[in-house]
């Protein structure tokens, strides 16, 4: 072989090695689960320190998520034009690298994004940044995104460590109004508002403006070595947390959450999940609320199949079918509405738990016909075989001398709710090993 022809052949063997090099790089990178855009899994550059961090291993799962709800009043007009929206979220899990939903499922026009950013909040609740972890967040590669009305997008991903158990910031800014800002409420957490465009301001100094409002925001994933996967919890204002103590994240999902990362730091028997909080407060199985959100028939390939790497889903959902009809609800009709979600999970290999209906007597919509109506369910979910496992939320938090009541310190007050004690307790009534394993084979 002459050396003109061994050199083109080394340098073809060096070209196929980066190429290799390359693929490998990108697949890594968009490891992206069910319901989401590989093109927008691309590592994106983030400013300042750390822009050649090495390739991260592990697999992209959801370390929180929160059901957009409606159009938040009062909005209709002006949006949240020229205005930063900075959203607090609490991590279940953490990762090395991370990327954002946004929604514009409400929006009557488009959502325009020109400046968008993530970081890693300085103390939990604040508004201000750790500095180095602030990142640019881009979509297919652009600062800019627009999406239309009753859309959604998703970023691309940044290199930033995001711990668990921890409380990051997404901030986000649009010189337009897209009409009514797709929002959740009760999110029992403060987020802010600065006026004009304030993205990458670490200090919290422009965030003037407070609120109970996540805005766009539905979404927070990660590239994660501490999970395999995402368990989605899938309710109403129970699972939302709505009494539960603002800024403390005491919301069953929250406590399940820590209970699965404390299994897994003692060599436990827990699969290693993240967890994402995918209640929405007065939702229902079977009726669509223009201020409570769709039905959980209506959001449930939305809000579970569509969550990065579900594998198990937590139903606890019916009791506002009781309450919210003004005549008896078919007790039936609400246990065959929970059996087409499990056949929905099982066609997607998702698993299902769900839960029975917690107790209500004392709170201003309960009648003996509806706690009917409550039994009756419960005893299906018990015997019937409606979901692949069941937890008793009902038998936990209920008062052994009036079943029919929450016990007194598992009570918020309202005869309803439960304290932050009963969404421990809740939390802690579900097994962890029920969490594990797959949707059963269909034959």
């Amino acid at each position: 072989m002459t050396r003109r022809h061994g050199g083109a052949l080394l340098s073809a063997i060096m070209a196929l090695v980066v190429g290799l090099s390359a693929a490998l790089y990108v697949s890594v990178a968009s490891d992206h689960g069910p319901g989401r855009d590989p093109g927008r899994a691309a590592l994106a550059a983030a400013p300042g320190p750390g822009d050649a961090a090495p390739i991260s291993t592990g697999v992209w799962v959801g370390t929180w998520a929160a059901a957009p709800v409606s159009g938040e009043p009062g909005t209709a007009a002006d949006g949240t034009a020229g205005r930063t929206v900075r959203n607090v979220v609490h991590t279940s899990v953490g990762g090395t690298s991370a990327r954002v939903t946004l929604s514009n499922l409400y929006g009557t026009g488009p959502l325009t994004v020109t400046h968008a950013t993530l970081a890693v909040a300085a103390d939990g609740g604040s508004a201000a940044a750790v500095p180095d972890t602030l990142r640019r967040l881009t979509f297919g590669g652009a600062t800019v995104v627009v999406v239309p009305a009753g859309g959604q997008t998703v970023s691309d991903a940044v290199t930033v460590a995001v711990p668990h158990d921890s409380d990051v910031l997404v901030s986000i800014y649009s010189p337009t109004s897209a009409g009514p800002v797709t929002y959740h409420p009760h999110a029992r957490q403060t987020n802010y508002v600065a006026e004009g465009e304030s993205t990458e301001d670490v200090t919290g100094a422009a965030f003037t403006g407070a609120g109970e409002y996540w805005r766009y925001l539905t979404a927070l994933d990660v590239l994660s070595n501490e999970a395999d996967g995402t368990v989605v919890a899938f309710g109403d204002s129970i699972t939302d947390g709505v009494t539960s103590t603002p800024g403390t994240n005491r919301r069953w999902p929250d406590v399940l959450a820590d209970r699965l990362r404390a299994s897994v730091a003692d060599d436990g028997d827990a699969p290693r999940y993240g967890v994402v909080n995918e209640g929405i407060s007065g939702n229902q199985v079977l009726v669509d609320d223009p201020r409570r959100g769709a039905a959980g028939l209506n959001r449930f390939e939305r809000d579970v199949l569509g969550r990065t790497n579900a594998k198990v889903v937590v139903i606890d959902l019916g009791v506002n079918d009781i309450l919210r009809n003004r005549r008896l609800a078919d007790p039936q009709a609400v246990v065959d509405g929970l059996r087409t979600l499990v056949e929905r999970a099982h066609t997607r290999g998702v698993k299902v738990v769900g839960s029975t209906l917690t107790p209500f007597r004392g709170h201003r919509g309960y009648t003996d016909g509806r706690e009917d109506v409550r039994q009756r369910i419960n005893r299906a979910i018990r015997a019937d075989g409606v979901f692949d496992e069941v937890v008793d939320f009902d038998r936990a938090l209920r008062d052994p001398y009036d079943p029919r009541s929450l016990r007194p310190e598992y009570d918020s007050g309202d005869h309803l709710h439960p304290s932050d004690r009963g969404y421990r307790e809740m939390a802690e009534t579900v097994g962890l090993t029920k969490l594990q394993g797959s949707a059963p084979t269909r034959l």
